[in-house]
């Protein structure tokens, strides 16, 4: 049997297996093809000889008088032919040793089963327990084959999957390219170990950094948070134990052959390094890179930032579809917002406006307001006394004060909100008065132009050429563009332009029957007659035109006629023929 001592040698040599799991293996695969012969009743037990590299099976008996279970019990008799020992007897155990050529064929294919069963539940074994310590490392394997998007890598002594998750999207694999990964999780399933690989993961980069960067490796720099969205962009922020040494200078090399390997793994995936930092406002601003970034209010209860840019920085610090704004995020752990200084501006004139109301606030106090929060006197009204009291300067006395004045102020707020809703409610319903009002005028809009002061055909001709085609397309212009740039637009004075609109929304009123006050006061005696004086010029000057234009056109045939004497009397000649 030095042939099966060769085999376990050699087995355990090339899969790693240990020689005690393989001759464990053997032993077992030689009980189950015993069993299959002797049966499951039989106590049966199998040994490996060292010295001779067999293995025995014994199948134990006990030694009775009378035998009732030939597979247990052997009689006296029987024993003491098998075993010449002299002082056998009743209730003694001895073993017999089968000898393997009983086994039969069917039992030894089901040793051999158990055998290859046995040595590959070792080989996953050892895989196993080489992997499960390397979770987080980089491995480099082949792709030996794709299925149903998840990609399977050849790592010599076992396979292990890419998930389609895992993958960087529109990074195409193909079968025989070689890749390198990050072990990202080892697991044992019934049916074997799997090693999960990932090349989208942010810990993927860490780890492309620490082999390009000794002083990773060395832990003179460390990467403190990584965030990315794979086959774009990736933000890394390093820090140094060192202060003579720059993390970002470290991790990009001498003209970027660092930085650049990394790259160039991830198929030229965008990369920001920042600098990392305990003051959370730097780390934030840093992290906005390129953007520049001009005021930071901090909201440390609820974790958030709201960040002022310059407008010209506003598109930069968002980045594509926002994604510069959420890995700034993602890396620095703070919800962020952006506000333009623009939007910024406005929302602090609304704020002091709102603070301004409350009664005996200084200047300076409304600014400290502000810069603590609140920004507006509903804010004040309902802030906690004892928390305004501990503002520099504010003592609880003057916080009471503070909440009783902005109370005030809110009470007029809302006051003015009210009647400002109730006015809009009022101009709505007279706009569409009016509206309905024009509608149900039909092809009268010409006519009620016509009767008011100011009004003549050279300015109706004016507003149609624009669109302009009734009284109420005429009133609802003036007043959203004002009547002051209407009047520049058609050319027409103020105080036409006055006469007009007055006579329009009063012809509308009218026609309406409504009971509203008019917005466009009534004007004087001389303005009415300086509109209807500018209108009726209007009309000579377009009469003089129409007049001078049909002398040319009646000139222009005369001098057609006279210019060629011939032809008038070649014509005369053949219409005297004809008759």
């Amino acid at each position: 049997m030095d042939e099966l001592v060769k085999t376990l040698a050699e087995v355990e040599r090339e899969k790693g297996i240990e020689r005690d799991i393989l001759i464990e293996a053997l032993e077992a695969a030689m009980l189950t093809a015993a069993r299959k012969k002797k049966g499951l009743m039989a106590d049966l037990e199998a040994q490996f000889d060292e010295e001779t590299g067999e293995i025995h099976v014994i199948e134990f008996k006990t030694v009775v008088e009378t035998v009732e279970n030939p597979d247990l019990e052997i009689s006296l008799q029987d024993a003491l032919a098998i075993e010449d020992d002299p002082d056998l007897q009743t209730g003694d155990q001895i073993g017999l040793l089968l000898p393997t050529e009983e086994l039969g064929r069917i039992a030894a294919q089901t040793a051999k089963q158990v055998i290859i069963q046995r040595v590959r539940e070792a080989d996953r074994a050892n895989i196993f327990s080489g992997f499960k310590d390397r979770k987080g490392e980089l491995v480099s394997g082949t792709v030996r084959r794709i299925e149903r998007g998840n990609v399977v890598i050849d790592l010599l002594k076992s396979e292990a999957v890419m998930p389609y998750r895992e993958q960087v999207p529109r990074e195409n694999s193909r079968v025989g390219d070689r890749l390198e990964c990050l072990v990202l999780d080892v697991r044992e399933e019934a049916r074997g170990h799997q090693i999960v690989l990932s090349r989208a993961h942010p810990d993927f980069v860490a780890k492309l950094f620490a082999r390009e960067v000794p002083e990773i490796y060395e832990n003179i720099v460390t990467i403190r948070a990584v965030a990315r969205e794979a086959g774009t962009r990736t933000k890394i922020a390093v820090s140094s134990r060192d202060s003579e040494i720059d993390p970002v200078g470290a991790c990009v090399g001498m003209k970027g052959i660092r930085v650049q390997a990394v790259v160039q793994e991830l198929r030229n995936e965008k990369i920001d390094i920042v600098p990392w930092s305990a003051d959370p406002v730097r780390f934030v601003c840093a992290a906005l890179q390129p953007a520049e970034v001009s005021r930071v209010l901090v909201d440390e209860g609820a974790q958030r930032m709201e960040i002022v840019i310059p407008d010209d920085q506003l598109s930069l610090a968002i980045g594509r579809r926002g994604q510069n704004v959420r890995l700034a995020a993602e890396l620095t752990g703070w919800k962020l917002e952006l506000s333009s200084e623009s939007k910024m501006n406005e929302r602090r004139a609304i704020a002091y406006e709102s603070l301004g109301r409350i009664e005996g606030l200084g200047d300076l106090l409304l600014q400290t307001l502000y810069n603590y929060g609140y920004q507006s006197a509903l804010a004040v009204a309902e802030g906690d006394v004892d928390v305004l009291a501990q503002i520099p300067g504010v003592e609880r006395e003057r916080a009471l004060e503070l909440v009783e004045g902005a109370r005030t102020a809110v009470a007029s707020e809302d006051a003015e909100a009210g009647i400002r809703m109730e006015l809009a409610r009022d101009q709505a319903m007279r706009d569409r008065a009016i509206v309905e009002a024009v509608e149900g005028m039909a092809d009268k809009g010409k006519e009620l132009l016509g009767a008011i002061p100011g009004v003549s055909s050279a300015l109706i001709g004016q507003c149609e050429k624009v669109g302009l085609n009734d009284p109420a397309d005429w009133y609802f212009e003036a007043l959203s563009i004002g009547l002051e740039d209407f009047a520049v637009r058609f050319s027409l004075s103020d105080s036409r332009t006055w006469v007009v609109m007055h006579g329009i929304e009063k012809a509308l009123v009218d026609a309406a029957q409504g009971d509203w006050d008019l917005l466009i006061d009534s004007p004087s005696a001389d303005d009415v007659t300086t509109a209807e004086s500018e209108a009726h010029e209007d009309e000579l000057e377009t009469t003089d035109h129409d007049g001078e234009a049909v002398e040319v056109a009646a000139g222009e045939s005369d001098g057609d006629r006279s210019a060629d004497p011939q032809v008038a009397e070649v014509q005369t000649d053949e219409v005297t023929s004809e008759a």
